[in-house]
């Protein structure tokens, strides 16, 4: 005699979780690569990345409804599911940390040692170029105040040299950070201040900020204030806060050197 084997049916949205999700993964991917590599422009590349992440949401949707279907109905597939799931949250790890950012963090893009009176964007032809004719706008007064509130610890960097000696030190620090110099102007004339105009970029998708530094004399030797803005978008996730940090500690490193 034979036996009828019947086997459990097989959870739908357990067999399309991880083709969403390799999908998502793919499409993040190429997005990421081409707007890094300048291959698409901004608006439709970040149109694309969004799609990508939505659409490893709706993987890890299925993959939620396919645990509640294999748990009540004994379904098959929990191996798929799982891979599903683990695959949408590849592409939605980073994602989810920069959104926690974006909360925990005020929604600026324009950061300054000095608050009161900010290094202005130099608008001599090589820098207009540079920024593609874009000076960064002047910055609100409520928030400036934000940013002292929430990076109470960038503050100028005094330095007991004078200018003429800060200034190299400078050009290495920003050289040393890998940041493009497209105009240096050493301190002197009237009024004996020197800057420093450099175009960084973001580490992932290489997203173009404007940096401009200010060297001015002090009585007891130089004061030095460096302004960071983001080309693109309106919250910066803390990126301009950590360039400056960074800066102020290489300078810093630097001129203990040289004592």
């Amino acid at each position: 005699m034979r036996r009828l084997i019947i086997e459990e049916p097989y959870s739908r949205p357990a067999k399309w979780s991880p083709m969403l999700a390799w999908f998502a993964l793919v499409v993040t991917v190429l997005s990421a690569l081409m707007i890094r590599f300048g291959r698409i422009d901004y608006q439709a590349g970040f149109v694309a990345l969004g799609l990508g992440l939505a659409i490893a949401v709706i993987a890890v949707g299925l993959s939620l409804v396919a645990f509640v279907r294999i748990w009540q109905e004994g379904r098959r597939g929990l191996g798929s599911a799982i891979k599903g799931l683990v695959l949408a949250a590849l592409v939605l790890g980073y994602p989810a940390f920069l959104g926690l950012r974006a909360v925990t963090l005020p929604a600026i893009n324009d950061i300054s040692t000095d608050t009161e009176d900010p290094p202005a964007f130099s608008r001599s032809r090589a820098a207009l170029d540079a920024r593609q004719g874009r000076v960064p706008p002047e910055v609100p007064p409520q928030e400036r105040e934000l940013q002292r509130e929430a990076y109470v610890q960038i503050a100028p960097l005094t330095l007991d040299i004078p200018p003429e000696d800060a200034f190299p030190l400078v050009r290495k620090a920003a050289e040393d950070l890998g940041w493009q110099i497209i105009e240096a102007v050493p301190p002197g004339g009237r009024t004996g201040i020197g800057r420093l105009e450099a175009v960084d970029r973001t580490l992932l998708l290489k997203l173009p900020d404007d940096i401009t530094i200010r060297i001015r004399p002090r009585a007891d030797g130089t004061r030095i204030d460096i302004r960071s803005a983001s080309r693109i978008g309106h919250h910066d996730l803390g990126t301009n806060a950590a360039r400056i940090r960074a800066f102020l500690e290489e300078a810093s490193n630097l001129a203990l050197a040289v004592k």
